[in-house]
């Protein structure tokens, strides 16, 4: 006589699968785990922004106006690593995800495949908080005396995280893992030397200029300047141009991503 004879008493299994809160937590740390595992991602999303933080703090390349370099500097590095962690890396990695058939087997999961975009928001946050702590800890051994109130900065970061994350999604989705991979890396280099990271926005002509001033990145490098380099309050001009480039860009993801 077995023991639920013995109480009489009936064993039913509920099968149902966990909590959707968990299921993205357990999907935002895998992602986080796999970024942090690969190597190339490493150099894109930490390594490379480190190590222009203090060549050019270090080495007079460009003019950066009066004041010290790093001043300067620290806030476009900043910008930039959004663009790295965000855009560059998260489409690469999206992309080839897409073409082995990774996302068409997760999509047939109990995790909804918003979820899934959840997650690796999620990651792209933890990472670039990391990103943050380490950029931040080499500007001020460089001698950086950021200004300001750091919610300020922390709000624009977030937007710029949401705007470049959608773009990221956008690109993986709509073309082949190919060409996402040199269509990311080309767009960060150009980004790189156009957007104010470290050539300011003033070296270049009044006409391009203004085209300039409405790109993401130079929205963010420029708000990010204000406040920390200069003490201003929020900049709502370029806080208002990130979230349009955020609403822009997630909706033309969440269309057009194409999961196969």
């Amino acid at each position: 006589m077995t023991t639920t004879e013995a109480t009489g008493t009936a064993l039913t299994p509920r099968p149902a699968p966990a909590p959707l809160s968990r299921m993205i937590a357990a999907q935002a740390a895998l992602e986080t785990r796999m970024l942090l595992r690969h190597g190339e991602q490493l150099l894109l999303t930490v390594v490379i922004p480190t190590l222009l933080l203090v060549l050019f703090s270090a080495v007079r390349i460009v003019d950066t106006g009066d004041g010290e370099r790093v001043d300067f500097l620290a806030p476009g590095i900043l910008a930039l690593a959004v663009v790295s962690t965000a855009f560059t890396g998260q489409a690469i990695a999206t992309g080839f995800e897409r073409r082995y058939g990774v996302l068409k087997r997760l999509g047939a999961s109990p995790l909804p495949r918003w979820g899934l975009l959840c997650g690796k928001t999620c990651a792209v946050l933890v990472t670039l908080a990391l990103q943050t702590v380490l950029l931040t800890g080499t500007a001020l051994a460089l001698g950086w005396s950021p200004r300001g109130n750091p919610l300020a900065p922390a709000v624009l970061m977030l937007l710029g995280t949401a705007a470049f994350s959608g773009l990221g999604l956008l690109l993986a989705g709509t073309v082949r893992a190919e060409a996402t991979l040199a269509a990311a890396n080309l767009i960060f280099i150009l980004l790189l030397l156009g957007g104010g990271v470290v050539v300011p926005l003033e070296n270049f002509p009044d006409a391009l200029r203004g085209l300039l001033e409405l790109l993401p990145v130079s929205a963010l490098s420029t708000g990010l300047r204000d406040v920390l380099q200069d003490g201003a309050a929020m900049p709502w001009g370029q806080a208002g141009i990130l979230a349009a480039w955020s609403v822009v860009s997630l909706t033309a993801a969440a269309r057009l991503f194409r999961w196969e």
